[in-house]
């Protein structure tokens, strides 16, 4: 019994975690080329309104991901396009995003609420499963999962170890100078932010639709300030982020087992309901008080507009 109270602790916190590892990886990949986009809840909210809308209307769950990744990579174009080529604002156009997203979700799912989905079956991987106590936790888990997992290490790779990833790094630290030797830093960043949106998108879909199968009003609850606050606290390391999410997931989980045990805790439940939040921010800033550090790894023309030469 007690090994299985831990197994479903681990297997519940890394589901948790996999919304901010998925939309985190998409934003740190958008900061890495030079750009600060803050509509990552915006963009999650539509993709999971979207993801919801295909699943109910009788699709797939691979279709409705299709369409949450859609939908969260065309908000992202909209931020594109105002910082990019009509150089907005990059902070103030990232907050309108989000509270345009969060608005037009609320909007488009009014036909939605309380209408319930299917649960999408876990995906057993033979043998690996089979480990105790672990291997039901990590290999017994939904696709998007495993697709999280992939994600990080292909961001890693592309980042460290392929030549795109230093050009897209070295467009996030000097656009200039990447202009200069012929790279076309605009529409490198507009690929970036693209990358980034169809991540919140898919973070989105995986709410909706794998996580609780629902539509409500409201559902990210923050994830995607979370999955913002996740990249600069963890600054800009990748293995870092997947730490802080399963942090917060871990958290979350924590305080949802003490209320489902009905154990008798003299706090209002809008106190531990915070707790995950609290609790993932304090550790990140914990972990990340050298400033040095951020300056070091935190790219330079971050936020920054850039204009070619004619």
């Amino acid at each position: 019994m007690e090994n299985y109270l831990i197994t479903s602790i681990i297997a519940a916190t890394i589901v948790a975690g996999t919304p901010l590892i998925l939309v985190a990886m998409g934003e740190l990949v958008t900061e890495k080329a030079g750009v600060l986009n803050l509509g990552a809840e915006g963009m999650m909210s539509v993709g999971a309104v979207a993801a919801f809308a295909v699943g109910f209307s009788g699709g797939s769950p691979f279709s409705s991901v299709l369409a949450g990744m859609a939908a969260g990579c065309a908000m992202s174009l909209v931020f594109g396009f105002l910082t990019l080529t009509m150089l907005a604002n990059q902070v103030a156009s990232g907050l309108a995003l989000a509270i345009f997203g969060v608005g037009l979700s609320a909007f488009i799912g009014k036909p939605y609420e309380s209408a319930p989905l299917s649960m999408v079956p876990p995906i057993r991987v033979p043998w690996l499963a089979d480990i105790p106590v672990i291997g039901p936790a990590f290999f017994n888990q939904q696709s998007l999962v495993y697709f999280s997992w992939v994600l990080v290490a292909a961001v890693i790779w592309f980042l460290y170890r392929s030549r795109w990833g230093l050009v897209l790094r070295a467009v996030g630290e000097s656009p200039s100078a990447a202009h200069s030797v012929g790279y076309r830093v605009i529409a490198l960043r507009y690929a970036a932010v693209a990358f980034g949106g169809a991540m919140a998108g898919i973070g989105g879909a995986f709410m909706s639709v794998y996580y609780t199968p629902l539509w409500a009003e409201g559902m990210v609850a923050g994830r995607g300030w979370i999955a913002l606050a996740l990249v600069v606290f963890a600054t800009w390391r990748p293995l870092r982020v997947v730490l802080g999410a399963y942090l917060f997931g871990g958290v979350m989980i924590s305080q949802l087992f003490v209320q489902g045990a009905g154990l008798k805790i003299d706090v209002p439940s809008q106190l531990l309901s915070s707790l995950p939040y609290f609790a993932t921010i304090v550790v990140l800033v914990l972990i990340s008080r050298n400033v040095h550090t951020i300056r070091l790894n935190a790219p330079v023309s971050l936020g920054q507009p850039f204009r070619p030469d004619a």
